[in-house]
């Protein structure tokens, strides 16, 4: 199946949505089911944090596959690929042993859920140019920001009914149903004419000119940073909201659902401002959004005795919206440094987010997770990494001439694989 015209737009963006919230599902859906996976396997709180940043370092060694694989094969069969190894790896998660079979079931989760996100985003600038792929990226977020809120409250059902293991089994379901669906509805939208060989060599040399252009890791490592801000709390999130809100299994909605509905009100406002505000002013905009609720959130945890719902969580949907807000437009600008490599260059910052979110699973969440004012700290530090990585690129890029979205020339061009 080939896309010889874009498909709909908000049908395409909702697929692409589903292709990426199997990443979310895989890290969500078994919070609620952390300890008792723990207790049935033997595992301490340290180790049952690995099972999140072994997830996320495998993911972001194999992003720098996904893209490149899905430039010389085609996006389809690179994501039929992943969604196939993703429903094996869950299924090997139910049937886990011990936690060191646990952890190797989740490194080959880790693997296969970049195909969903990473070649998406190819799919996107494959299709649409300006505006428009600014509204289709922010369709995505929009979609895509349900699953963190749903995820573990379906996982907190299917625990209560059955137990841990059928969370699992659940996400086998989804990968099974996704899979049909993706080989039934998902366009290839990379013909053959415009694929490039796949070699070692000439990829090393694509990803050595895209780590040393500035701008390019100033931007993706931006949007690394301002995810990390909502991370570190979503890693966190069965200390934070089972023993410092004492909200217990079932407690996750009234995390979930305030960062998700900011995460989805910041999409809906840039896909409404595309082409209305400069690109940059919208940028501007989210990081304001993430200052004023750093703030409201160190001032709250500064004063609170004892963290409580509602005033503990709504600081962080507010940052959530400033996070999706400025995320399409960060993005967009970061493929559009190399328009002949968009695949190798989502690869690069998928890689690039997956080091900074492993590094916040498996390092500062087991330090900051038994203190909420620890938490705030971390996040509003987070916040302002980004900030600073987007006053860096702003600060040696001229502002563009031309529209969103259409800047071939803006920035060194990666040599092609060939």
């Amino acid at each position: 199946m080939t896309a010889d015209r874009p498909v709909h737009s908000v049908r395409l963006a909702a697929l692409l949505a589903l292709l990426a919230m199997f990443g979310p599902f895989a890290i969500d859906a078994f919070f609620p089911a952390f300890h008792a996976v723990a207790q049935d396997l033997g595992a301490s709180d340290w180790a049952m944090q690995q099972t999140i940043s072994v997830y996320l370092l495998a993911y972001s060694v194999m992003s720098l596959l996904h893209g490149p694989l899905s430039d010389a094969m085609g996006r389809r069969v690179v994501i039929l690929a992943g969604v196939l190894m993703y429903t094996v790896a869950s299924v090997w998660c139910a049937l886990a042993g011990s936690i060191g079979e646990l952890l190797a079931a989740r490194a080959l989760q880790g693997v296969s859920t970049g195909a969903g996100l990473i070649v998406g985003r190819a799919i996107v600038r494959d299709l649409y140019h300006g505006p428009e792929a600014q509204k289709v990226m922010a369709l995505i977020t929009l979609f895509f920001g349900v699953a963190p809120a749903i995820a573990p409250v379906i996982g907190g059902l299917v625990y209560q009914a059955v137990d841990w293991r059928a969370v699992f089994w659940f996400l086998a379901a989804y990968g099974v149903a996704l899979y049909v669906l993706c080989w039934r509805s998902l366009p290839e939208t990379h013909p053959p004419q415009a694929r490039m060989p796949m070699r070692l060599a000439p990829l090393a040399r694509v990803y050595g000119t895209q780590v040393r252009d500035g701008r390019f890791v100033l931007l993706a490592v931006a949007t690394g940073f301002n995810f990390g801000a909502s991370f570190l709390y979503i890693s966190s999130a069965p200390a934070f909201i089972e023993r410092i809100l004492g909200l217990g299994t079932l407690g996750y909605p009234w995390f979930f659902v305030p960062m998700i509905v900011g995460m989805m009100a910041g999409a809906t406002l840039s896909n409404r401002l595309a082409g209305r505000l400069s690109p940059r002013r919208t940028v501007q905009w989210g990081y304001a959004l993430m200052a004023v609720a750093g703030a409201l959130n160190l001032g709250y945890n500064a004063f609170a005795t004892t963290p409580s719902v509602p005033w503990a969580v709504l600081p962080m949907g507010l940052n959530a919206v400033g996070i999706a807000l400025s995320f399409p437009t960060l993005s967009i600008k970061m493929l559009d440094r190399y328009p002949r490599n968009r695949g190798a260059a989502s690869s690069m910052q998928a890689f690039l987010w997956g080091v900074v979110t492993s590094t916040i699973a498996g390092v500062l969440s087991p330090m900051l997770a038994d203190s909420a004012w620890r938490l705030a700290l971390g996040a509003a530090t987070l916040s302002a990494l980004g900030w600073l990585c987007w006053r860096g690129y702003t600060a040696i890029t001229p502002v563009p001439a031309e529209p969103l979205g259409d800047l071939p020339d803006d920035g060194p061009q990666a040599p092609a694989p060939t």
